[in-house]
């Protein structure tokens, strides 16, 4: 059997998802496994010294549906460059990253070609979907005929469910996972903490896109009630995205720019420094249009750099650790309840060495990707 993995989100193209299939994919038997991803700048630098076999082509869309031509000519276009795929490469089962659109094409093959396939859902792509009723119809046809269904969480799964028992029956759940060689716990480290411009501060961090649903808005909001009883405090936020002036704004208007950093464009090693040298890594997520946190692999990451972790209490994030013991999951809608959550955390600092050395353990024994492959060697056969 040869499989093919459509996914638009892929890197060098930041994001959860894409760095999921990268892990994942990259470990299994690379004469089983291609990738067919969408197009992006340095893409091909970044194949060249990839271990699996990647294709690329154009998978972006402005519209999902049927009902617009513009819809119609990208399915049809991606159609035939998936169907000239199967043929030359000899493959037998398509793998989608997302039910749409990568599972609207798999769906039409499947239709005219009875290739089987198998469709991962995040979550939030569900959820989202749910504000279209062709796109929602157009899911629901996608889930129907797909062999199985991979959840990157049980509230995903959940989620599916509501497409009835067929769809729950065929569903399964697999966690996107760390390398907990590269993401390891280390000593403060002042060469570390001067190139971060960290010195004599408490740092929280959040990493992940900048966009609404990501909450860090809210955390900068809870910044001058944290000021009170940590002076010292600093906010520093990796990544970016379509929030970054919004968020700029916000900082100054509060008058917290000098507690607020934003690191944009760093390196993978950068931001593997970042989560070792943090106190606390929080993901303060919330739902914003049904679109939510279908897991959380930042906190995963955390956990695996020995750091005690808070998320908000929306989608999959209470998956992603061992409640109480590794992290807390908090209402993030409310700046007072973040800014309490963390002054009590940054308060102790015995608490957050314990919290700490609970999540790495945690991660070692259920999020490796080690493990986590065994078990998709299995749902794939």
């Amino acid at each position: 059997m040869k499989t093919l993995l459509i996914t638009e989100n892929f890197p060098p193209k930041s994001g959860g998802s894409g760095r999921w299939f990268w892990e994942l994919y990259s470990r299994l038997p690379q004469n089983e496994y291609e990738i067919l991803a969408g197009d992006e700048l340095a893409a091909e630098k970044y194949d060249s010294d990839a271990k699996i076999h990647i294709l690329r082509g154009n998978l972006t869309s402005s519209e999902w549906g049927f009902k617009s031509s513009v819809g119609l000519k990208f399915y049809f276009k991606s159609a035939l460059l998936v169907r000239k795929i199967i043929k030359q490469r000899q493959i037998t089962q398509l793998h989608c990253g997302r039910v749409l659109p990568e599972g609207v094409i798999a769906w039409l093959l499947n239709l005219f070609t009875g290739i089987p396939y198998v469709c991962y859902v995040h979550g939030e792509d569900l959820e989202t979907a749910q504000s279209s009723r062709e796109q929602y119809f157009i899911c629901g046809q996608v889930i129907k005929r797909a062999k199985t269904i991979i959840c990157n969480s049980q509230n995903s799964a959940n989620i599916v469910a509501k497409f009835g028992a067929q769809a729950a029956a065929k569903t399964q759940v697999l966690h996107p996972g760390v390398d907990s060689d590269l993401f390891v716990p280390e000593q403060r480290n002042e060469k570390s903490l001067t190139s971060l411009n960290w010195i004599n501060k408490r740092i929280v961090l959040t990493v992940g896109r900048l966009q609404a649903r990501k909450g860090q808005d809210m955390m900068i909001k809870a910044i001058p009630e944290i000021l009170k009883a940590t002076p010292n405090f600093l906010y520093a936020i990796v990544g970016d995205g379509e929030e970054f002036d919004a968020l700029v704004k916000l900082s100054a208007e509060l008058e917290v720019e000098q507690h607020v950093q934003f690191l944009r464009g760093i390196t993978d090693e950068q931001m593997i420094e970042c989560y070792q040298q943090c106190d606390l890594f929080i993901l303060p997520n919330r739902t914003i249009d049904n679109d939510i946190e279908g897991f959380g692999m930042v906190l995963v990451e955390a956990q695996s750099c020995g750091k005690p972790v808070v998320a908000g209490d929306s989608g999959g994030t209470k998956e992603t650790m061992l409640l109480g013991e590794s992290g807390f999951i908090i209402d993030a809608t409310q700046p007072s309840n973040i800014a309490s959550t963390v002054v009590g955390m940054l308060s102790d600092e015995q608490k957050l060495k314990d919290m700490g050395s609970k999540g790495r353990e945690h991660v070692l024994k259920s999020l490796d990707w080690k493990a986590l492959v065994v078990i998709a060697k299995e749902l794939f056969a």
